[in-house]
């Protein structure tokens, strides 16, 4: 199955803003980079996708992309981020992608058996596969087969709308839960959250979290 994944980033000197009270801005910088390089390294590991794109109006998050040999489209102004996934699927639609996934860059967690699970549950046409943060308010990752089958929700509330959409839609729905796909990190609960989970899994503090 020809799948494009397609990860929409915002600028690197801007992200992370409920972050500022625990966090400096080389800190929240680096965070976002480090997150973006993850998420980037784990995609390149999935063999069923067809490619990665990325979209964002900061160069550096570009040029950090094509180390990565993912497409890039470098959007202009503010463009709403609606509207730019729109724009997006449809330039992966012109590629002959069957279907695309749109997921989060801030998912540190984040592992190729995620990516491959979705990928399965979304397999047959027709299909939306829907993962959400862990308040299950957010939408921190989305499948569709085929490319467009409903419009974009992200914002405040995306997950249950988007699965009003794929239900409206008619679409076969599912519901991906994991624990390292649902962990994004946006606040400081998130953050205490992600250093708890370092520690269960043994694995090590990246050094910007070293100073928190």
């Amino acid at each position: 199955m020809n799948t494009w994944a397609i990860l929409p980033i915002k600028p690197f000197y801007r992200s992370k803003s409920r972050l500022s009270g625990v966090l400096s801005n080389a800190q929240r910088e680096a965070l976002s980079r480090e997150m973006m390089e993850h998420t980037l390294s784990i995609l390149r590991q999935v063999q069923g996708l067809g490619g990665i794109l990325v979209v964002s109006r900061d160069t550096a998050a570009l040029s950090l992309a094509r180390r990565f040999e993912a497409q890039t489209i470098q959007e202009s102004g503010t463009p709403e981020l609606n509207i730019a996934l729109t724009r997006a699927t449809q330039v992966v639609s012109a590629w002959n992608a069957w279907s695309v996934m749109v997921l989060a860059s801030d998912i540190p967690l984040l592992r190729p058996e995620d990516i491959e699970e979705m990928l399965a549950l979304g397999e047959r046409p027709n299909s939306v596969v829907i993962a959400s943060d862990r308040r299950e308010e957010g939408t921190n990752a989305i499948l569709m087969h085929p490319p467009a089958l409903i419009p974009y929700r992200f914002g405040k509330g995306s997950f249950q709308r988007h699965l009003s959409e794929a239900r409206l839609a008619g679409a076969d729905v599912h519901i991906y839960h994991s624990p390292t796909l649902a962990l994004d990190v946006d606040t400081p609960a998130d953050l205490d959250l992600y250093r708890e989970m370092l520690i269960e899994r043994e694995l090590k503090e990246p050094l910007w979290l070293g100073s928190v």
